[in-house]
């Protein structure tokens, strides 16, 4: 099912022991789309300091409770890797994250989860090994969060479009389908989907979004209503306004 992210901030993550704390944040990678880590704020027994969760760790979610359940211990997530949030998260902390809690490395094979293609599935991967992926160079950076990329300015093939203001994510993948584009800088205030693969260029730096659509086709595509999720009659409706497959095309990333 697709999701808004900004509905899934102040989830609570559980242990098996107890509450750690409430979702603030997420973690995104900037090369295939696809949330990472949630970003949790735990209660007094971490002091504040915020941590990293991987939906590999999940057990399940109650979505009516608002509610990640973790297949780990207050304990665990107590000990594992300081990180800096203020800066960028870079592929050697995540080597040291998954180590930490025995996960196989996502990024050592070119399905969406490593072998997998949900997180699920990598955590099941009793013969993935981490050590069997080359060493990440320094400061090899691949995690935005997405309170940053929210607010990236959507440029048009003939002009701009808006801002992104929202992510509506695959809750089973945890990929990011499509990216909500407020146009109201520009259109009365309507807001769009446009999926990342649909970008031609994307300006990590410059905080741009470019997209080969014009703003005709931005004003006329299907009405979407953040009350209820994308459901596939509107997702077919929206690609084929868009002239674009289910696969899309891959984006251009500066």
């Amino acid at each position: 099912m697709l999701r808004s992210l900004k509905d899934l901030e102040g989830y609570t993550a559980s242990a098996t022991d107890g509450d750690i704390g409430r979702v603030v944040n997420f973690l995104l990678d900037d090369a295939r789309w696809t949330i990472r880590y949630l970003i949790v704020e735990p209660g007094s027994f971490l002091d504040g300091a915020q941590v990293l969760v991987s939906p590999i760790s999940f057990r399940e979610v109650e979505w009516a409770t608002h509610r990640f359940h973790l297949a780990l211990t207050k304990e665990k997530v107590l000990g594992s890797p300081s990180v800096d949030l203020h800066k960028p998260v870079s592929r050697q902390h995540e080597e040291a994250f998954s180590r930490y809690y025995g996960f196989p490395w996502y990024w050592r094979s070119s399905g969406l989860w490593g072998t997998a293609s949900f997180p699920s599935g990598l955590a099941e991967d009793a013969d993935a090994e981490a050590s069997a992926t080359p060493p990440a160079k320094p400061g090899d950076v691949h995690l935005r969060s997405s309170r940053d990329v929210r607010g990236y300015r959507i440029q048009g093939s003939d002009g701009p479009i808006g801002h992104v203001e929202d992510f509506i994510v695959d809750d089973g993948t945890w990929q990011v389908r499509y990216l909500v584009v407020d146009t109201s800088d520009w259109w009365f205030g309507r807001r769009v989907l446009v999926a990342p693969d649909w970008a031609t260029r994307i300006s990590w730096a410059g905080g741009t979004v470019t997209l080969d659509l014009s703003r005709e086709e931005i004003r006329t595509s299907p009405e979407w209503d953040p009350a209820a999720p994308p459901h596939s009659e509107y997702e077919s409706r929206l690609r084929h306004h868009y002239g674009r497959t289910a696969s899309g095309r891959a984006s251009r990333l500066l």
